[in-house]
């Protein structure tokens, strides 16, 4: 039983989009696919231990869900009438437009932020709600509660699970990109308590990669996969063994995952070659310069200064220009590069990276006391437990050359 209960742990994990949304597609209800679906798999363990594995395990769990779902309808007299509605086959083997149909449901913009995270990694991503609850460090009956409350949405908005139609993705896929971009960056650098929670990471880049996979023709998809797999490749490099972060020019580069670089470098130019360049895609070429330059001091800045550049175009938002004078400090000069960090004083003032950039521009430029105020105030405004030993350190260097 122990092996059949990790084969259906494993199944859940990759096709839960699918069989949910083979089910949800036909039912036209997701509290109903995810009750007949767990009715399922508590038949599959006693069954398959005594019988044995079928030999297509999601198209076994999809057609006996879908049996113990009628059976459910024909117990009360609403169910009864969707019954009759229903045709009388079972939904075939989960395919690519089943899993989409789930993702965009998870992702549709009319669901508040916190039920599309939720949903999209329990019905997409395949966690279960206590793993979920943990990696957001939230009580399990408070994630309970957030899920229940999203799959009540859906029901309530009326949204249907079916695949968007092509001329409809640039209303909806800025969406899902954007849940899975959150689901990675709370693992790469936690909000909350801990300073990164690679499992949550490894759930975000999974997530692109099958988006990108369903959707080949989206190079914005890609662009995501490709950014997010760059980023991950540096994982064991980020953190000492403390726990402390390690910045990219101090980073060990023998730690990355160079086949992991190329692979996504790889997806990146194909994703570019189809000419509808998106914001993904620039901030993966951006990390690309990074990933593949032999060294820091060998990046080519002026280049990644330019990506800035086209970033800001699609994107203005003074992050851009202040990660963007970040590279003008090493393609033109620390001067410029604080006078371009200064002027966004306005928007960024309450910013805890804005007063880090300036720091390390003041202490570049030999002014100390500035830089020490800065850094000081970088401390105050930082709420990740790394980041905040990372300024802490910073403080203390500069107090010393006081």
């Amino acid at each position: 039983m122990g092996d059949v209960a990790e084969l259906l742990d494993r199944i859940w994990r990759t096709d839960a989009a699918g069989m949910l949304g083979a089910l949800s597609r036909r039912l036209g209800d997701f509290d109903r696919a995810e009750e007949a679906l767990s009715d399922a798999l508590a038949e599959a363990l006693k069954r398959w231990t005594d019988e044995g594995v079928p030999e297509s395990p999601t198209g076994w769990l999809v057609t006996t869900g879908w049996r113990k779902a009628l059976d459910r309808l024909r117990r009360d007299a609403v169910g009864r009438e969707k019954v009759a509605q229903l045709a009388g086959e079972a939904p075939p083997e989960p395919g690519v437009d089943d899993r989409l149909a789930m993702v965009f449901a998870c992702c549709h913009p009319d669901l508040a932020e916190p039920a599309r995270v939720a949903l999209t990694l329990y019905a997409a991503g395949g966690l279960s709600t206590a793993e979920i609850a943990a990696a957001f460090l939230v009580p399990l009956p408070t994630m309970a509660q957030r899920l229940s409350r999203a799959k009540r949405q859906l029901r309530e908005r009326g949204i249907r699970f079916e695949v968007p139609q092509p001329h409809e993705y640039a209303d909806r896929l800025p969406a899902a990109l954007a849940v899975i971009y959150l689901v990675f960056n709370e693992g790469y650098l936690s909000s909350g308590r801990s300073a990164q929670r690679r499992e949550l990471a490894r759930e975000g880049v999974e997530l692109a990669r099958q988006l990108a996979e369903l959707l080949p023709r989206e190079p914005e998809a890609a662009g995501l996969a490709a950014l997010l797999e760059l980023h991950h490749a540096r994982a064991d490099a980020r953190f000492d063994s403390w726990g402390r972060i390690v910045l990219l020019d101090q980073q060990d580069r023998r730690l990355w995952d160079r086949a992991a670089i190329e692979r996504a470098a790889l997806r990146l130019r194909s994703a570019v070659r189809q000419g509808r360049t998106g914001p993904y895609q620039v901030q993966a070429g951006i990390a690309a310069l990074h990933a593949l330059a032999a060294s820091y001091e060998a990046t080519d800045w002026a280049d990644v200064r330019a990506l800035y550049d086209r970033l800001y175009t699609l994107d203005p938002s003074p992050v851009v220009l202040l990660n963007r004078a970040v590279a003008t400090r090493f393609a033109v000069g620390p001067a410029p590069a604080l006078d371009e960090v200064d002027a966004l004083g306005d928007g960024l003032a309450g910013y805890h990276l804005w007063h880090a950039a300036r720091a390390d521009l003041l202490a570049t430029l030999d002014r100390p006391a500035e830089a020490l105020a800065a850094a000081e105030r970088a401390l105050e405004l930082a709420t990740n437990p790394a980041e905040r030993e990372l300024m802490s350190r910073r403080v203390g260097e500069l107090r010393r050359r006081l």
